[in-house]
Order: structure tokens, then C-alpha cells, then sequence
């Protein structure tokens, strides 16, 4: 497991982690999702593979939120896949991991993509809805990417849009890009939903972001994935995050 870090951009203040998942082939070798993630969908892998993350990512949050009592808590969130997700025991899984690690539900975010919350509308109403119930927050991951209809979207129990890294990328070189963001922040107050921008990796991206009221960023600007020790060290050494990760040891690592 690796986590990157989701900063406040009101005060710099580290506020939760996305939990990412690598495959250790030996202690000098990293495999990144990119490369056995989709052979995992395919092979229904995937739903064991969710399974494991998801609970992992909520026993480490459990343990970062003992040690580094905040309010409001610190926030995981764990990406859900097209298979996990159409699973008609899901909801089941989630609440059984929610029993096993004793993760308050409102600090656990999953992830859903644009293209797996339209792939059966009425199906995922149903799912969204039964996870507001457990008190589970819902995030639309890389929105702008896939395809969505708004009379659906606007009815989906969710509480996040996280805009995708290649609008943020383009933040910085010209109007259009800002105009891209500026229309999905407007669409997220309308819904009155909170925003996380992917992919902050320069000064600029950050200013842009705050100009605009964007409530969230995670990216390179502010960290890399890191292993659970570099996340520990950083909530034990200063509340705002904003610089203190970059030029670590793990730099040469991808998102």
C-alpha cells in the first residue's frame, strides 16, 4: 500500500489519503497499477485484489487516527472498480470491513468513475444510496473523463467530484483550461459538493486551484505516493503539509 496526501487548500493541512495499491516483486522493484491492474479486471482478480485494499487502507487509517487525533478526522479513500462495484453483495463487503476495522464510516471515501456510475443508472442509485445509509461518503473520480449524463448525476448520493489530473495539467497554459476547471467547480456548487483536483504539481496549479474555490488537492506539488511510514512521519512532524514531502526518497515514484 502506498497513500498520497488530500490538502486542505484553505491552510496547507494534510486532511486524508488516497490509499494506492503497487505490487512488491522484490525489494528493489515496484510494479505500478498501470501494468497489472487491468490484467486483474479481466481476470476477476480484481474484486479479491479491492477486497484486500480496502480493508488494509481502512485498518491504516484507523491507526493514523489514534495516533494523530484531528477535527474533523483524517479521510481515506479507496478506488472501486467496475467488477467490485457490480457485485450484489458490495454493499455487504463494505460493512463487513467496516465492523472488522472499526473505521468511523463518514472518514472512508470510495471512489467510483464517471463511466462505472453510468453503466446502470438505477443500479448504482441503489448502491450510492445504500452506502449513504452505512454514513460512507462517495466520490466521482476523474470527472470530465467519461461520459455522464447530468439529470442522472445530480441525483447520485455523492459528496465529492475530483477533477481529473489532464484539467489541472492545463490550469497553466491558458484560458481554456481555467474556463474547463471554472465550469466543473460551478457544476460541483450547484450540487453543492465538494471538489478534490488530481494532479496539482506546480506553484501555479495551487494559486489557480484557490482562486477558483476549489476545496481540495492532491498531487506532486504536495507529495508523491508514499509508503504508510513517510504519511506517519509527515502527520507526526507538521499539520501543513504544503512542501514538506517533495524531494523525498521516494521521488523516482509514479502515481
Amino acid at each position: 500500500m502506498h497513500h498520497q496526501p488530500i490538502v486542505s487548500l484553505d491552510d496547507g493541512a494534510m486532511v486524508g489519503v488516497e490509499a494506492l495499491v503497487r505490487w512488491r516483486r522484490s525489494e528493489s522493484e515496484l510494479v505500478y497499477p498501470d501494468q497489472f491492474i487491468p490484467v486483474a479486471e479481466e481476470t476477476g482478480i480484481i474484486v479479491f485484489l479491492g477486497l484486500w485494499v480496502l480493508r488494509e487502507a481502512c485498518r491504516t487509517m484507523v491507526r493514523w487516527q489514534r495516533e494523530f487525533p484531528r477535527d474533523p478526522s483524517l479521510t481515506v479513500a479507496v478506488n472501486v472498480s467496475a467488477r467490485q462495484f457490480a457485485q450484489h453483495d458490495f454493499v455487504e463487503q463494505v460493512s463487513r470491513v467496516l465492523a472488522e476495522t472499526g473505521i468511523r464510516p463518514d472518514t472512508l471515501k470510495l471512489e467510483i468513475t464517471e463511466s462505472v456510475s453510468m453503466m446502470d443508472t438505477e443500479y448504482t442509485v441503489e448502491v450510492l444510496t445504500q452506502l449513504q445509509r452505512l454514513g460512507v461518503c462517495v466520490s466521482i473520480d476523474d470527472f470530465g473523463t467519461g461520459y455522464s449524463s447530468l439529470a442522472y448525476l445530480h441525483s447520485f448520493p455523492m459528496d465529492t467530484l475530483k477533477i481529473d489530473r489532464s484539467f489541472v495539467a492545463q490550469l497553466d497554459r491558458g484560458e481554456q483550461g481555467r474556463q474547463i476547471v471554472g465550469t466543473i467547480m460551478n457544476l460541483a456548487r450547484d450540487l453543492k459538493i465538494r471538489v478534490i483536483a488530481e494532479g496539482a504539481e506546480t506553484s501555479e496549479h495551487v494559486e489557480e486551484l484557490k482562486t477558483l474555490g476549489c476545496d481540495f488537492a492532491q498531487g506532486y506539488y504536495f507529495s508523491r505516493p508514499v509508503e504508510p511510514a513517510v504519511i506517519s512521519g509527515l502527520l507526526a512532524a507538521d499539520p501543513e503539509l504544503a512542501g514538506s514531502a517533495r524531494g523525498s526518497e521516494c521521488d523516482a515514484l509514479p502515481a
